[in-house]
């Protein structure tokens, strides 16, 4: 679809010539309109400087248009069916929320989903300026293993429980409401009363890769650190949650620390990862599972442990390396969930997963 005129703005239900009062009166979150097998949608901007709208992962950045001489910027951006994207808009070196849709994701992002994507239950509709609730109780974790000090926090919900500890924490603390979100499910009953731990990362590339250091950590000086706290948690009944980097992180201590790690919800794991994956010119082009991949194939025996998968089916190159490590894991006697989100590589397509799966590994 191609704007032609100021008609064509009348059929996202916009009215009056664009950049007059009576125009921006009506204009709000993009619009969507049903275009063959997806949609075409309306992204609108009132400024007087160009920018482009940058997508998470889905899309390279899109221009902006502008109307005339008007402050009216727009694009028309195809989108495929079920797709929940997390956007900004750039302008210069500058980036922030889009100041006409309500749905934010911290205070420089924006979400939009097509109208055919599922709900996610549970996560509060919060705009760009809202602030986020953060757990009281906070852990100061000067760690000998992995260097440096770290401050953990801590929620009990429902009243605590088993311990669910979260990998980049920082973006489930400060970009999307997880306390929220799990205060929610639990209420709802689809899940027991849970101990959250947000971990936030200071290198990902480092402390997620295939190496032991983080999870030694982990065993052997924070959940120590959480059991000698006053919050009540049940660190021997332990489920690990990553996304990306996060994921594959999640993956290899279930693999290596069994005794520690029985129950993972891993969204988008980076299964392509080889230690050589960062200096290659194409990270995913490696071997089909990566590291991962190799170490399921020595027979190892994974009866105890509960893994859920949940991919973005908008992943078409992170498909195949995580759906060969799923088939692997089953085969290896894993009990697995597999599940495909409508989304890219994307915080916003994961957040469903997490609290779907969270609530699976624990049974």
């Amino acid at each position: 679809m191609r704007l032609v005129g100021e008609e064509t703005f009348a059929v996202y239900g916009l009215a009056g010539a664009p950049g007059t009062d009576a125009f921006w009166a009506g204009a709000g979150t993009p619009a969507a309109l049903p275009d063959g097998d997806g949609w075409t949608t309306l992204f609108l901007r009132r400024a007087g400087e160009a920018a482009s709208i940058v997508f998470e992962s889905w899309s390279p950045p899109v221009p902006l248009r502008r109307w005339g001489v008007t402050d009216c910027w727009y694009a028309e951006v195809r989108m495929p069916a079920r797709l929940r994207v997390t956007y900004q808009f750039l302008e210069g070196d500058t980036v922030y929320a889009d100041p006409l849709n309500p749905l934010g994701a911290g205070g420089e992002r924006s979400l939009f989903a097509t109208p055919d994507a599922p709900p996610q239950p549970h996560w509060p509709a919060l705009g760009a300026d809202d602030v986020l609730p953060l757990p009281r109780t906070r852990l100061r974790w000067t760690s000998e293993r992995l260097g440096g000090r770290r401050t953990v926090r801590v929620h009990e919900v429902g009243g605590g429980g088993p311990v669910v500890l979260l990998l980049d924490g920082d973006d489930w603390l400060y970009l999307h409401p997880a306390v929220t979100a799990f205060e929610s499910a639990v209420k709802c009953g689809e899940m027991p009363p849970v101990t959250l731990v947000f971990l936030p990362a200071k290198d990902r590339q480092a402390e997620f890769g295939c190496r032991p250091a983080l999870w030694e950590a982990v065993r052997d000086e924070l959940l120590p650190l959480v059991a000698e706290s006053a919050v009540h948690a049940d660190p021997d009944r332990l489920v690990v949650a990553g996304q990306s980097l996060g994921g594959l992180s999640a993956l290899y201590a279930a693999l290596e620390f069994p005794d520690l790690v029985s129950r993972v919800a891993c969204q988008s794991p980076s299964v392509w990862w080889t230690p050589d994956a960062a200096h290659r010119p194409d990270p995913l082009g490696g071997p089909v599972g990566g590291t991962v991949a190799a170490r399921l194939r020595g027979g190892p025996d994974l009866s105890g442990l509960r893994v859920a998968f949940d991919v973005g089916e908008h992943e078409t190159r992170m498909l195949p390396h995580c759906a060969l490590v799923e088939s692997l894991t089953a085969q290896a006697g894993a009990t697995v969930s597999v599940h495909r989100s409508a989304s890219d590589h994307d915080r916003a397509g994961w957040r469903h997963a997490l609290l779907r799966d969270v609530g699976w590994a624990l049974g």
